[in-house]
């Protein structure tokens, strides 16, 4: 198999001379699988998947292509190996795995707050690990993942996780410290998008649109503004600078979000997120 770093989002990527295997095909499993098969990384007949529940390897074939199995040792011939389990979980699947991963083989956890401490334990400190935080808009291929090589993980291998995870969004490598941090911010973060979009429908209700049309006006001006952040590179601060006039209608709402604290509440989210998700890693 290639471990070369890949070529830029927009150019094409060669095809993944290598297997893809996933230990539990739930959800995330999926829109990753998803994403490299669709993205012509690799092709369905190099992605195999296991879970002990017959309906999440059925819904895994269904939207992939790819086979299924209820057997993780049939998954350890794969190059790559994505641990997706949950947290829970994993020190089980681990000691089962013990003695059976081949040194040549890449583990990709994305089982959160599982630090690498644990599988260098369980499997030796040699394997070949690279924990991954992604978040769920992967779903719809606009996710935002950090990611961290430990053990025996080499910068290549950083690199073929990097490609694999730009195929459902962005990734930025982080050292281990700041996964949580990671977790805090855009791991949960969607759930804070989410009450904002809602409550901006509330607002349009208020003032007389129907609902679906102040959700939809709500979700898409999300969508708008944070693409103009990716795309022109403009603070945002810059941006909303650009929006707001003299006196303005802007300026009246913005008034109001700073006396409700809107900022110091998000700020304070991400902090408790992030607390949290290091509470469990202990």
């Amino acid at each position: 198999m290639s471990l070369s770093p890949t070529d830029p989002l927009d150019v094409a990527r060669p095809p993944f001379e290598g297997r893809v295997g996933f230990i539990g095909t739930g959800k995330m499993a999926t829109a990753l699988a998803k994403g490299l098969i669709d993205s012509g990384f690799v092709s369905p007949h190099d992605v195999l998947g296991s879970d002990v529940a017959s309906e999440a390897r059925r819904a895994f074939t269904d939207a992939t292509g790819a086979r299924t199995t209820d057997e993780n040792a049939e998954i350890l011939t794969s190059d790559v190996v994505f641990l997706a389990v949950k947290p829970q979980h994993m020190p089980g699947l681990l000691e089962g795995l013990a003695g059976d991963v081949r040194r040549d083989t890449l583990l990709v956890s994305v089982a959160a707050g599982v630090p690498i401490s644990t599988y260098t334990k369980a499997l030796g400190k040699d394997v070949r690990i690279v924990r991954v935080m992604p978040n769920t808009p992967c779903l719809v291929g606009a996710g935002a993942s950090g990611y961290s090589q430990g053990g025996g993980a080499t910068a290549a291998d950083g690199d073929l996780v990097r490609t694999m995870l730009e195929t459902v969004g962005i990734a930025v490598a982080v050292s281990e410290s700041l996964l949580d941090a990671v977790t805090g911010l855009s791991g949960s973060g969607p759930a804070y998008v989410y009450q904002i979009i809602e409550a901006l429908s509330d607002g349009g209700v208020r003032v007389g649109l129907p609902r679906n049309i102040a959700t939809q006006l709500a979700a898409q001006t999300l969508l708008g503004a944070a693409k103009m952040v990716l795309e022109t590179g403009e603070h945002p601060g810059t941006l909303k600078d650009a929006v707001t006039s003299p006196g303005g209608t802007t300026i009246a709402a913005l008034h109001e979000l700073e006396r409700g604290g809107l900022r110091a509440v998000l700020m304070n989210a991400v902090y408790a997120a992030t607390e949290r998700s290091r509470e469990l890693g202990r």
